[in-house]
Order: C-alpha cells, then structure tokens, then sequence
C-alpha cells in the first residue's frame, strides 16, 4: 500500500527487517490499540486513509488476535466525530474518532467543536505524513509547515498535540485522556506522523494500568458543603435547576428533590435525565421550554435556586434570563468555566453533584408521607411493554403529565387530528408508541425545540421511580453509577450544528444495539448529513429516522416571520425521504397523519436490523416554541 521504503529503528534495523524474522514486534500503533482496548473501548469512528493506515493495520491485527475493539466507517468525518460524541454519550466512556491528514481532518473540526461546546470527552486521532516530508509541500500535509490543522484543534480541544517522536506517544495518550475525562470535559487531539506510527515499541504491551489514573473523582468541599446546608436550612422555599451535567448525580438529586419536597425544572439537555411524570417537575426553563418552569422561578415565595450541573449558557439560561441569573442563584458544578458564567450567585459550589447530593441526603429527614405516584407509573408501562400490547390511543382523558397539568403552550394542536400532522401531535405519538428505554436524540433546529416542550416518554427508569425505596432509612455513600448518562431524550446545545443526531444515533445504536435509538431531525439536516444512515445499514443498527418534513429551513423560516426579517432562503425542494431511505440500504415509510402512525408495526420496526426512516410531512405553518431565542436576537444578551 505504501511505497515508502522501510523505515529505519534507533537501533539501526529496519521494520520489515523485524518482521521477517518471526513473531511481528508491536509498533506504536498497536501500543495506541492496546491503550485502548485497556480502558474498555471497543468500538471506533472514521475513514481510512494514507496517513492514518498504521492505525487501521493495528486494529485488524488486534481483531486478528481476538480483540474486542470494532471500526465503524461513517461517509464523512464529521459523521465519524458525531458517532464517536453519541458513543461517549451512552457508555460514559471516551468516544474515539480517526480521520487521515488534511481535509479528513479538516472535516471534523464542526464536530469536535459541538462536542467541545457541550463537555463531551472524545479521543480525536489524525494522521500525518512522515516527519521527513515536513516542508516539502508533500500530499496533504497538515502540520506547522502545511495547512495547519493543530492550530485549527486548539480552540476547540482540551489538549491538543502532535506526537513528534514515538517516545512521545505513550506519556501525550495519558495525558490527553485525562484532560479528556477531567471537568471541563470535551475532545482531545494527537496528530501522529506515519513513521510515529510504524516505529516498534519498546515494550511489548502497555506499560501502565490507566484505569485507576482515569476513575472519576469524588472529592468534596466538606466546609462548601456544609455552608450550602445551612442555607438551606434557612431557606423558606428552594427550586431546583437539573442541568445537562448531573448524569450519574442525577438520582441523588431527585432524592433530595423527594425529601425536601422541591419542585423542579429542567434544562433542555437535563430533561431527558428526569421523569416528566414526577409529580414535583414543573417543565423545561430554557431554549424551547414552558412558562410554568419560569413560572416556579419566580415564585415569590422562592428564596434559593439550586441550579446543579448546567454550562449556564444561552438555551439552557432562557437567554440569560433574570428569573434564574440573580441573588437566589447557587450553582453547584465540577467545572469553573461553568461556574464563572454566573458571578451574581449567592453561592458557588464546586465538585462532583452526585458526592454533594450524597453528602446532603445523609443528613436530610425522609417525608412524613409518600409522595403521590406519578402519571403513568412503571409498573403499568413495563407490564404493557412486556405483553406487547401496544397502549390504546389515548384521548384527553389519558394524556401525558405536561399536558394535563396545562404546561404545554398548545395543547389543541398537542391532540388534533389535522393533516398534515402537528408537530406537536407528532412529539405526543412518539412518545407514547416507542418503548421503554428507547434513546431519542433531537437535532439542532425546530426538532430541538418541538422535543424540549412536547415530547415525553411515558415510561422511564429513573431515580423517583425508587424513592419508596429509600425515602425512610439512610442514604448510601454507595450511591448507584449509570452506565449511561445521557437519559432518555440527548440533544446538543451551545455550537448547535444541524446534521449532529444523524450521526450521533448511530454512535448510540454502536454502542448500546439491544436497545432502540430515535432520531428526530429536519428535512434540511437530513439533506446536509443523512448518508450517514447507509452506516446503520452497513452495522445493522436499529436506528429510527423521524424526519420532520416542511420543505423549509424551519427555524430560519419562521424566526424570518417572527422577528420581522426578509422570507428568503428558507425554502427547500420537496424531496422524497422515504425513496432517499431506501436507496440507501433502509425501510421507509411516509407519514401524513396521526392514523399513519398508528398503523406502524413499531415492534417489527424496532427489532429491525437496519435503520427505518419516517418522512413526516408537518405542518408547514406550526410555530415551534423558540421565543427565547428570538429575544436575543433582536435585543442581545
């Protein structure tokens, strides 16, 4: 494949020399792979190439052997660095993404942005030409002397190095992988030449054990701790902020919620990590949310806002919003960037939540009384879900908890029955026919904020499901660790690029196969990045593509017509995504109304081995819920 000839070792002996004399040595490339298979990956992103071959050798070699780690090729880089931030979504564990020198790398430079912007841990690997041909204009050289893609990763990347000698590799994999998995999380980048690569290790296999190095920290300020305990002790009433960042804290949090009797809202990203059903949430506040979570804000009564695991940045603040950013304000967070976007809090507390909750149960007194179940309790969705009967259509007297509590902006249009189908309806149906532990993933635009306010799974195992359980006794120090952290609705906020579910569902779907992964993006985005469902029919993924199908950029479209602006360059062709679908390898169906839905076998569409496409033709004219951030843009911060 390379016409180079062999490279020379330190000790003067060449690698093909190495590797006719028997047993082939490990070279760095293998030493990576190993590394990798070390902390539990098993499954990586990208596209081949020259530069980035070594790699790819390796990892065949260590299936060879027996490995566990898995490739999956995506049709575009920024589809691989998508996958790889679905991925490290899923399992916790740091999403690995790989892509040749030059424009593979240049390619993922939007992705590893969304994924820097939202504090989600990626290993970002690129390949060079060899050292020797640095400054000589060779084929797509990247480096220092070329178009220099380490200085286009450095505003977007926790560390960012290129590994210049193999005795480098080893020490910058350590050290990016703890910035990577260290508050501030997010993407971390080595560029690693192709001698690099190729030169033989020194040691036959990993010399360090990095699982210990890379265990999550529980540290504490017990005197911080101890301070916010006392507030709240002389607090009159508190509200909880559940931020995108609580994860595995999130059950801690809610117990807290239990014992105090707190109501609580949600952030767009923390929504999906709580049950809509709890009798105590009060809505989403932020980027597509509902007036009643501003509403519990300002309440008068209210004295302390405990806003836990939240960047704190425009669509989860309601466009920095004064209901939540003022001197009732404490921000409990392991990140400091997170905690300096808010310097008018009462109080700042820096650690990890799930510590801190622990810390605050183990002194906080049960209720006198059980709380009330929540609509559509669990037991009765996993009975249903067990049978495989599919719940009847609901009326309005079987609703969803937002709606009955009169949360949701249009609740006509949440049950209407017109054609084309409400995107309201559409959120209500897919909640209510996909089942328990479905992950559903909104993409940036109107599906992020029809899925913030609408959608709500009615069936989720979340911390409240237990607080029977544990509402009398003490609380473990122990507490319970999600595989998981993303929850049951994953979307990306902040850099916000279109095209970002397509790939990241079929990260999910890598990562977790036995378990159904919706999701719901644009006609505009599907056009952007949609070859990447020919991936879930390369992998057999079941992956479930609702494309909301306006013939429109929505939001550019009706925030036009909203903020007064000109109607252009919205408009798009009308495209056949049930035919695209199927020319790609996929099942497809075209839905027009509610009883399309209806008819669907989605037991057979979620036991398919291969991804099935929904083209939904919406109401062109629905207006989502995006008043926030039409302030912003016409007023500012």
């Amino acid at each position: 494949m390379f016409d180079s000839p062999a490279i020379q070792q330190q000790d003067g002996t060449r690698h093909s020399d190495r590797t006719r004399s028997g047993a082939r040595p490990m070279d760095m490339a293998d030493l990576l792979v190993a590394y990798l298979d070390q902390i539990g990956v098993d499954c990586i992103f990208g596209i081949p190439g020259g530069a980035i071959e070594p790699l790819y050798d390796a990892i065949a070699r260590h299936q060879r052997r027996g490995g566990n780690l898995s490739h999956v090729v995506a049709r575009h880089e920024a589809g691989a660095a998508f996958m790889a931030d679905g991925y490290a979504r899923e399992t916790g564990k740091i999403g690995v993404c790989v892509a040749t020198s030059g424009p593979g790398a240049t390619n993922m430079l939007t992705a590893v942005a969304t994924s820097y912007t939202n504090d989600v841990p990626l290993l970002v690997i690129t390949g060079q030409p060899t050292l020797a041909s640095f400054g000589k204009h060779g084929l797509q050289e990247s480096a220092c002397t070329g178009m220099d893609v380490m200085s286009m990763f450095r505003p977007c990347t926790r560390y960012n190095s290129l590994v210049s000698h193999p005795m480098q590799l080893e020490w910058k994999l350590i050290t990016a992988l703890q910035h990577a998995l260290r508050a501030p999380r997010g993407p971390v980048h080595l560029s690693v030449p192709l001698d690099v690569f190729r030169a033989l290790s020194k040691n036959p296999a990993p010399a360090y054990d990095l699982t210990p190095l890379l265990r999550p920290s529980l540290l504490v300020d017990e005197g911080a701790v101890e301070t916010l305990r006392t507030m709240l002790d002389a607090s009159r009433k508190t509200v909880l902020l559940i931020g995108g960042a609580c994860g595995d804290a999130v059950d801690a949090v809610m117990q807290f919620a239990a014992r105090s009797n707190s109501v609580f809202v949600a952030t767009p990203d923390g929504k999906g990590l709580i049950s809509p059903q709890h009798p105590l949430f009060r809505g989403v506040f932020g980027f597509g949310g509902h007036a009643a979570a501003e509403d519990a804000l300002n309440d008068p009564e209210v004295d302390l806002i405990l806003a836990v695991g939240s960047s704190m940045g425009e669509w989860n603040t309601g466009g920095w919003n004064a209901s939540l950013l003022n001197e009732r304000l404490v921000h409990i967070d392991e990140s400091e960037e997170h905690l300096a976007r808010t310097p008018m809090a009462r109080f700042h507390l820096r650690g990890n939540p799930r510590a801190i909750f622990a810390r605050l149960l183990e002194r906080s007194p049960a209720p006198a009384i059980a709380l009330p179940a929540a609509s559509g309790s669990a037991s009765a969705s996993q009975s249903e879900t067990a049978s495989g009967a599919r719940p009847p259509m609901p009326g309005r007297e079987a609703l969803p908890q937002l709606a009955q509590e009169g949360i949701l902006a249009d609740p006509e249009a949440y049950l209407s029955d017109d054609v084309p189908l409400k995107p309201q309806r559409l959120m209500r149906e897919l909640g209510r026919l996909f089942p328990h532990g479905t992950r559903f993933l909104a993409d940036a635009g109107n599906s992020v904020a029809w899925a913030a306010h609408y959608l709500e799974a009615r069936d989720r195992r979340q911390g409240e499901r237990r607080a029977g359980e544990r509402l009398s006794g003490e609380y473990p120090r122990e507490l319970e660790q999600r595989r998981s952290q993303g929850g049951w609705l994953r979307l990306t906020s902040h850099f916000a690029p279109m095209g970002w579910a397509i790939g990241a569902a079929v990260g999910t779907a890598a990562a977790n196969p036995s378990t159904p992964v919706v999701c719901i993006t644009g006609d505009g985005s599907m056009l952007m990045s949609g070859q990447e469902l020919s991936v879930a029919v390369a992998e057999q993924l079941c992956v479930i593509y609702v494309v909301l199908n306006d013939r429109a950029l929505g939001m550019v479209k009706h925030g036009q017509r909203l903020g007064g602006g000109e109607p252009i360059g919205y408009a798009l062709p009308p495209t056949d995504f049930a035919l695209l679908a199927r020319s790609l390898g996929g099942r497809a169906y075209t839905i027009h109304s509610p009883a399309d839905l209806e008819a669907l076998d989605i037991k057979s569409i979620c036991n398919h081995p291969g991804p099935t496409l929904l083209d939904v033709h919406i109401d062109p004219e629905a207006v989502p819920p995006m008043n926030s951030r039409l302030r912003v843009l016409k007023e500012g911060a």
